[in-house]
């Protein structure tokens, strides 16, 4: 069995820890770093290659990836033994072999809870956007194809009284559904875990432990939960065929929970209403069919995308590069896997 206590650091590293950065940080962030650290950062915001990942894991002290980095299994076979901390920027650890990283007793940290209320926000603009046409109304004016305000074209359909389906009632689940109170939206949500009561009397939301059920009885289905083996393809043909005619499905967690070609054929074929994407199966390349969609909110995976974030974010990974280099347990560590 392996507690928490197995997985701390085993030493106090001696003078400036080496430390690599994959992307490019916001300038406040990399300065503070140049302060602290030994580092190196990313020149021209490209993510690395795979030699590249591998040199840097066999040199640094510490690794700062992001989501654009995987760091698997065979990467971390040949990280140096001077590697003693990834510490990622970002709550997502999806593309990191926890298990692994364990084997080798290189602790993993995240970033948790800093983008809760900016993917929280952009969920609901993608609701608002594909339920009322936005995208729709805005290529018509980009076009030069608007003719002035009639009473029966560029209907879309209000919240208040619709039923959001949740899947997923982690921070950010909790947060869209907090928000989606005010806007009349009637919340049901599937979860690993079922809320306490007191929780789900705050956000109004009713646990519903059949999947199959909350997406047949959802009007706007919102997916909130992380990408894994169990969940990758969660919402596929089958599960698409079960949702109502009108419903619109947005996705600000990972592109690997939705079967992209299934949802493109149910919208091509308006078995659907639409969708809201900020997240892709096959990113950065996107389905052009999707693109060209009339009813489909897309975006440039912006969810995290703000000043306060980032910011935030980046305090989190300096906090947990000091805290393991003074020998001690980060606040942020990943224990997930542990048996």
């Amino acid at each position: 069995m392996t507690s928490s206590a197995d997985y701390r650091p085993t030493r106090r590293v001696e003078g400036s820890p080496r430390v690599t950065v994959t992307r490019k940080l916001l300038p406040e962030t990399e300065a503070r770093m140049r302060e602290l650290f030994d580092v190196t950062l990313s020149a021209d915001d490209r993510p690395m290659s795979r030699d590249a990942l591998i040199s840097a894991m066999q040199t640094a002290h510490v690794l700062v990836p992001t989501v654009t980095d995987v760091i698997g299994a065979d990467l971390i076979a040949q990280a140096g033994p001077q590697l003693g901390l990834i510490a990622n920027f970002g709550a997502g650890t999806d593309h990191i072999a926890l298990a692994a990283a364990r084997a080798r007793k290189i602790i993993v940290t995240n970033t948790p809870g800093v983008f809760t209320d900016d993917t929280a926000d952009m969920t609901i603009a993608l609701i608002i956007s594909v339920a009322r046409r936005l995208n729709h109304g805005g290529r018509i004016l980009r076009a030069g194809k608007w003719e002035g305000w009639a009473p029966s074209t560029m209907l879309g359909h209000r919240l208040s009284g619709k039923v959001l389906g949740i899947i997923g009632m982690g921070r950010i689940g909790q947060a869209v559904a907090w928000r989606a109170r005010a806007f009349g939206l009637t919340v049901i949500y599937h979860s690993r875990h079922r809320l306490p009561q007191s929780q789900e009397t705050m956000f109004g939301a009713q646990f519903e432990p059949d999947l199959d059920t909350l997406v047949s009885q959802s009007d706007i289905l919102s997916l909130h939960c992380p990408a894994s083996p169990e969940t990758q393809h969660i919402i596929d043909a089958r599960r698409i065929a079960l949702m109502k005619p009108g419903a619109y499905l947005v996705n600000t967690a990972r592109g690997q929970l939705v079967e992209e070609e299934a949802l493109i054929a149910a919208l091509v074929e308006g078995r659907i209403g639409g969708a809201g994407l900020d997240v892709f199966e096959h990113e950065p390349q996107v389905d052009p069919r999707l693109i060209a969609h009339h009813n489909v909110a897309i975006l440039p995976r912006m969810g995290s995308a703000t000043f306060e974030g980032r910011q935030a974010s980046g305090d989190k990974v300096i906090a947990n590069v000091r805290v393991w280099a003074d020998g001690h347990r980060p606040p942020d560590q990943v224990l997930e896997g542990l048996v």
